[in-house]
């Protein structure tokens, strides 16, 4: 996520932290160059101005430059700004005193908003425990109700469809009739897109807001279009006035435009992010936290919370133990590796972990999701003794362990290595907790 802009913000600040005592001129230079990283990751132009312009007023500042720490200001202002443009504070959903809440869902072809109405369904279904009713009103594209229905399905919730030949108002009005009489306290009505924006998807969206009085309107937009997912919220704004924006496939956006735009230019809060294909994955939106991580901060409490929801507290405190009595065996790390695979792709996790980037890797040393699955074969492949007790496997045992897993011999010795670099790693960050040096770390799942 944003991984072009976080390297390039990453260089530029630890020229300013290695500078001791800043000038103004040091500032200034460094802040041209946050302003060309932005402009590179696509944010816009007008945004990117204001931005440096309120960076550099606090920034100049001669409580800044006077500091013992200047350098480490300048980066405070930066983030407190970053967290200004991205919204300050969370904007949760607006629900209704009287059930059901209407959230409708806009948004073109393509931007995921049908699979982003499942999600968030199943998002309010767990976290907010509402019985929620998903409505097919995309009645265009081919199989939308299909898909819509399917996606119900796996997630064990409603889906509220009528035959071909209705108008979307005329279902949603159903819909939400169907939803009273059935204690359904959610309706969540998903809208037909078109590849551009065009006269006859806004009359039609608009009809549905007048019939359903929606309590939200949110937008879908696809934050890997940039700039373009900024003017389609623009527009939508200027005709739906909506309530919130979903930023999808966050997790694939290596620059961030769209992101650090959206809501200086609609004045419209994100209210989640879509950051994986699973239906799970979709999240709150924290301004804060993205901020942490566009500057290489790491976002600590949503790990957190990942891993409690996805974790074994007593077995966390077990293998707590054995990391630092040195007890690690494959056992332990294949129980890991599948705790972990719960909470997420692995590269979004490493992310969250503040200064991982900067950690000397030991080795080779490699968590990669493919190396993972690959790991999970060849230890499903070992003894009960072996995995225990990893030092006896020999050449004769690790022919047997390839030829059973379906790897080679040399993806075998690269597994024991890197896990014998793992255990002697844990180890070492469990004798520097042990002396003190540590307290306050911790690596929820790793």
């Amino acid at each position: 996520m944003f991984k072009d802009l976080s390297s390039r913000l990453a260089t530029i600040f630890d020229n300013l932290r290695k500078s001791g005592k800043l000038s103004e001129k040091d500032v200034d230079a460094a802040l041209a160059e946050v302003k060309i990283a932005l402009l590179e990751a696509d944010v816009n132009f007008r945004v990117v101005k204001q931005f440096s312009k309120r960076v550099k007023e606090k920034a100049m500042g001669a409580e800044v430059l006077k500091s013992l720490t200047p350098g480490q200001q300048v980066i405070k202002v930066v983030f407190d700004e970053l967290v200004v443009l991205l919204g300050k504070d969370p904007v949760k959903l607006s629900f209704s005193p009287k059930n059901p809440t209407v959230i409708l869902m806009a948004g073109l072809q393509g931007s995921g908003k049908t699979t982003t109405t499942g999600k968030l369904g199943l998002f309010l279904r767990k976290s907010e425990k509402r019985k929620p009713l998903l409505v097919a009103c995309d009645t265009y594209r081919p199989a939308a109700v299909k898909q819509l229905e399917v996606l119900g399905n796996q997630l064990g919730i409603e889906v509220f469809s009528i035959p071909p030949g209705t108008r979307p108002a005329e279902i949603a009005s159903l819909a939400i009739k169907h939803a009273r009489e059935f204690d359904f306290d959610i309706v969540i009505i998903d809208t037909a897109g078109r590849l551009h924006i065009d006269e006859g998807m806004m009359a039609e969206i608009k009809e549905l807001k007048e019939v359903a009085s929606p309590n939200e309107i949110l937008l879908v937009v696809d934050s890997m279009t940039g700039q373009d997912a900024v003017n389609i919220a623009k527009s939508f704004n200027d005709l739906l006035e909506l309530s919130g924006i979903i930023l999808t496939k966050l997790d694939g956006d290596a620059r961030g435009g769209a992101a650090l735009s959206i809501r200086e230019v609609t004045g419209k809060p994100i209210k989640f992010v879509g950051i994986g294909e699973k239906l799970s994955a979709l999240e709150p939106f924290f301004p804060d936290r993205l901020a942490q991580r566009i500057l290489g901060m790491g976002d600590v409490l949503t790990l957190i919370e990942k891993a409690q929801e996805a974790m074994d507290a007593e077995k966390m405190k077990e293998l707590e133990r054995k990391f630092r009595e040195a007890e690690f065996n494959f056992d332990d790390f294949l129980d890991q590796l599948q705790q972990i695979k719960k909470m997420g792709p692995l590269d979004q996790l490493l992310g969250m972990i503040p200064g991982f980037s900067k950690i000397p890797k030991i080795g080779d040393l490699s968590f990669d999701d493919k190396n993972f699955r690959r790991f999970e074969a060849i230890i499903h492949s070992m003894t009960s003794q072996e995995r225990s007790n990893p030092d006896i496997i020999d050449g004769s045992r690790r022919k047997r362990i390839a030829c059973g897993s379906g790897n080679s011999i040399q993806d075998v010795n690269r597994l024991l290595k890197q896990f014998s670099q793992m255990r002697q790693m844990m180890k070492e960050i469990g004798s520097m907790t042990k002396r003190g040096k540590r307290k306050n770390i911790s690596f929820p799942g790793l």
